[in-house]
């Protein structure tokens, strides 16, 4: 049976790629900062976990009550309260930071203990093509109107965090994923995709096998080529 923790399980992408991964028939452990909130993903049958990834206790209490580990979803994540230039502050952009890059890291620090005495050891990091330069740059892309710094800068960041865990753990599948621009609250369900297929991407990465890639971007196409 493939154990498999979701940070940020409560809602949105979060909730389908919990739902999903139950379907595929994985013992899903659903991070949440708010027991109280979940309990729709706890319907699915999914045991829930307290998890603030920005509180480092509350991240070693969450991986402490694990029994084992075999597939970690980093997709817990804050858009942030700025929006433009005029409203940017090193305040606003160290909140964002801490939740969507420094929430990665200690979550991920935080298992790998547990992943390490898996037979097949996954992580999948939830990023956005929002952290895409080239997407960011091209008129035409989903991405290209958007004006936030944090949040662009913590999806790239995401990115690179990526490529650079799956260098140092080779015997890991270490891989990050765009959902798209996908209707959740993060934009007002304005968005032009499911949830269920913004998290296709995320969903796949975490069925991955052992001969499968690690160090790669993928979208619900595949991989997105550097």
């Amino acid at each position: 049976m493939t154990t498999t923790l979701i940070t940020g399980a409560n809602r949105s992408l979060g909730l389908e790629t919990a739902r999903r991964l139950l379907e595929a028939g994985h013992t899903v452990y659903a991070g949440v900062r708010d027991p109280s909130t979940a309990d729709e993903v706890r319907a699915l049958g999914a045991t829930v976990v307290r998890i603030d990834v920005t509180d480092q206790t509350s991240v070693d209490e969450a991986f402490a009550s694990l029994p084992a580990l075999d597939v970690l979803v980093n997709n817990a994540g804050v858009l942030g309260t700025s929006y433009g230039v005029d409203d940017l502050s090193a305040e606003a952009v160290a909140a964002v930071l801490d939740a969507n890059v420094t929430g990665i890291v200690r979550v991920t620090q935080a298992a790998l203990p547990l992943l390490r005495a898996s037979d097949d050891p996954v992580i999948v990091n939830v990023a956005s093509g929002v952290g895409w330069p080239r997407f960011l740059s091209t008129p035409g892309h989903d991405e290209y109107p958007v004006a936030a710094v944090p949040y662009a800068a913590s999806k790239a960041a995401v990115i690179a965090l990526t490529v650079q865990y799956a260098k140092n753990l080779p015997g890991f599948r270490v891989n990050v994923s765009d959902p798209g621009y996908t209707a959740t609250d993060f934009n007002g369900h304005s968005g032009h995709q499911t949830v269920t297929e913004g998290t296709d991407a995320t969903v796949a990465l975490a069925l991955l096998g052992q001969d499968g890639p690690t160090g790669e971007f993928h979208d619900r196409r595949g991989r997105i080529d550097y």
